[in-house]
């Protein structure tokens, strides 16, 4: 059975840091895509940050280029999101996605994940 957690959000003041973990099971975490997600109140989910198994390359969307740094421990099947810099519009909540053996360009469209975390809630204050 696969299972995809996210910790570690929180609520933080503009121009905080936190920093997320995604750990999955029952998947080959090594041979899998893994990306993040966001959901903002009132907004469709976007990609955040994505990092394709193939390469170590990885994606960032425009609002959060600079910002976040995406890392990947596959000893541990564990996804990071350190997120600095952070502002009022990056609250929302932050999903932890997996997709087994895709290596394709489009790591940052949701649907092409398989499996996905139930979410950690991210605020940011002003």
């Amino acid at each position: 059975q696969v299972q995809v957690a996210e910790s570690g959000g929180g609520l933080v003041q503009a121009g905080g840091s936190l920093r997320l973990s995604c750990t999955a099971s029952g998947l080959p975490f090594d041979r899998s895509a893994m990306g993040w997600f966001r959901r903002a109140p009132g907004k469709r989910r976007e990609g955040v940050s994505c990092m394709p198994f193939i390469g170590w390359r990885t994606y960032y969307a425009d609002s959060v280029q600079g910002r976040f740094t995406i890392a990947r421990d596959n000893a541990k099947n564990t996804l990071y999101l350190q997120m600095n810099s952070l502002q009022p519009e990056d609250t929302g909540v932050y999903y932890c996605a997996a997709s087994p053996e895709y290596y394709g360009s489009g790591c940052l469209t949701d649907d092409n994940y398989n499996y996905w975390g139930q979410g950690t809630q991210v605020t940011v204050s002003s």
